[in-house]
């Protein structure tokens, strides 16, 4: 009996030694202090019921399992703090819970946002390393820690690429092992849409993505991060079709998330249903303004100006004037905004310029403002090639060629700061616009071939490269303006094909079906002509626009 009491004994020492409370497990509370977790009650601003989606990641600690659970189905919505939030309430509650850790460093990763920046950094490495610490985890949590450690290594000397790609490495391998877990694959997909190469017009990460998660869907059909990536993983023209049935069931379940009421209007507008678009942004921003609220801060909050972007860029196919002046004039009331940030800065240059441009107000693009003398700026030359861009398109249409080239000098300058940024893939997009605004220079001055071979040059490369993810669409496609000018240059039948290569790739542009219409009516295509004029009107709907382009539809269509 003695004997059988003293085994009991030691089964019981080593079970508490090792289990997830293990005293000899925990973290101090001064190393958890480090961190600095961001804490308090998790903000939701969606649906009163306050769904986020189904989900169940396995944890070896099940008395947080509900907690764990929840925040991860907020963290596949992108809402980052909130998930963060929560994972800190379990650290609070077992600090020896290796996995609560990881869904620290996950929530400072951003995936499919631009890269943390320093703070964000630090933490999730901080974070990263204290879950190494502790050693009774299941071979599965290890693996899952070590995958995200692979991010965070050394991230003061890697650039951001190779480590995400070693990321993605890690979980591929992790899938592997795991072939049952479906946490794994849903978060290797994630990896695979992140590293995916903007030049790769096979998209061939983007499928093998989609591969993945449409094979999950049918068992998990209120997994928040399966359809959310679904929509990111043919968020592109040619593929987003496929997704349109993802795009409008995300909103449905995850109805707490500002981000998943936003998500939608990806496809909807690589499928040119502005409609759609709209609604499902201006639900999106009313959520955002709530969250705002929520967290006591008197700033906006950065998420709700990527809406904003995306309001203007569907009114003005909406051809709806009044409602986008509404949103670059809301816009101008917006003092402060945090984070402040990559999406907040590309709105407060795209929403002007897209104003101006589409609706080819020269003079007042050539007027607009530079944000000189914001500091801020100077961490984003991307957006500031694009007040830039839109100053050296105004200047050359209205004939001021020296302040043309002067714009076309300092998108010079920015593409090569971001070219020893080594970053790419932004300097060739500064690349095409300065390319663009070169060619129209070249107009101005009276030299047509160099002005069409530059253009077809700006268009060709924009070709090549897709968007950034932040953006709608592009300020204005070089494709596009291509072929304003072969109109302009009186060749309609040209014109006509360069209208309908731009529309291939962003049906439903309201410019470009004008243009299209126009160039068809022109080459006396009085049939093509027809189908544009009526597509525009349909388009529009019943948005009471004064343009002109409509008026001349409409007088094209009773005249038949």
């Amino acid at each position: 009996m003695k004997k059988l009491f003293a085994r009991l004994y030691g089964l019981f020492v080593i079970t508490l030694l090792f289990s997830c409370n293990s005293k000899s497990n925990l973290p101090s509370s001064e190393l958890i202090n480090e961190i600095d977790l961001k804490r308090g009650d998790v903000i939701l601003c969606g649906a009163p019921s306050g769904e986020l989606g189904s989900v169940n990641f396995e944890i070896s600690n099940t008395a947080v399992q509900k907690d764990f659970d929840l925040a991860i189905s907020i963290l596949h919505s992108f809402e980052y703090d909130e998930a963060e939030k929560v994972f800190a309430k379990i650290i609070d509650k077992e600090p020896a819970c290796a996995m609560a850790y990881w869904g620290v460093a996950m929530s400072n990763y951003h995936p499919l946002w631009e890269s943390p920046n320093k703070e964000e950094l630090q933490k999730g490495a901080k974070a990263i390393a204290l879950a190494q610490s502790i050693q009774q985890i299941t071979a599965r949590e290890k693996d899952y820690i070590n995958a995200m450690s692979a991010f965070y290594t050394d991230w003061e000397k890697v650039n951001h690429r190779s480590r995400s790609l070693q990321y993605n490495n890690a979980m591929e391998k992790l899938f592997a092992a795991y072939p049952a877990d479906k946490e794994a694959a849903v978060f290797y997909a994630l990896s695979l849409n992140a590293t995916a190469d903007p030049a790769d017009k096979s998209f061939a990460n983007q499928k093998k993505a989609y591969k993945i998660l449409t094979a999950l869907y049918p068992g998990q059909p209120d997994h928040p991060g399966i359809i959310h990536y679904i929509i990111h993983s043919y968020d592109y023209p040619g593929l987003a079709m496929e997704a349109l049935p993802a795009a409008r069931k995300y909103a449905a379940i995850a109805p707490a998330s500002a981000h998943a009421q936003h998500m939608p209007s990806h496809i909807f507008t690589r499928l040119g249903l502005w409609d759609e678009c709209i609604r499902s942004n201006l639900q999106a921003a009313a959520a955002a303004r709530c969250y705002a609220e929520g967290t006591g801060n008197k700033a906006h909050w950065d998420e709700e100006l990527h809406m904003i972007d995306y309001l203007m860029y569907a009114y003005l196919q909406k051809g709806d004037n009044e409602q986008a002046k509404k949103q670059w004039e809301y816009l101008n009331t917006i003092k402060e905004v945090k984070p402040y940030n990559f999406k907040v800065s590309y709105c407060f240059a795209a929403v002007p310029a897209r104003y101006v441009l589409e609706n080819k107000l020269w003079k007042e693009a050539a007027a607009s403002g530079t944000y000189e003398n914001d500091d801020r700026w100077k961490e984003f030359p991307l957006q500031t090639a694009i007040l830039h861009f839109t100053r050296a398109l105004g200047a050359a249409h209205t004939g001021d060629i020296v302040a043309a080239k002067k714009d076309c000098d300092i998108m010079q300058v920015l593409h090569d700061t971001l070219m020893s940024q080594k970053d790419v893939y932004k300097a060739r997009q500064v690349m095409v616009q300065m390319k663009t605004a070169q060619a129209w220079i070249s107009l101005a001055e009276g030299n047509r071939a160099s002005a069409f071979q530059t253009m077809e040059l700006a268009a060709d490369m924009e070709d090549e490269t897709e968007k950034h993810p932040v953006s709608p669409g592009e300020v204005l496609p070089a494709r596009e303006m291509l072929a304003d000018m072969w109109l302009q240059l009186n060749n309609p039948v040209e014109a006509l094909k360069a209208y309908e290569a731009d529309l291939l790739q962003r049906p439903n542009r309201f410019n470009a079906l004008y243009g299209a219409a126009m160039a068809a009516e022109l080459s006396g295509n009085k049939t093509a002509a027809e189908k544009y004029y009526r597509q525009l009107l349909i388009v529009v709907g019943n948005t009471q626009s004064a343009r002109p382009e409509l008026l001349k539809a409409k007088s094209f269509l009773e005249n038949l």
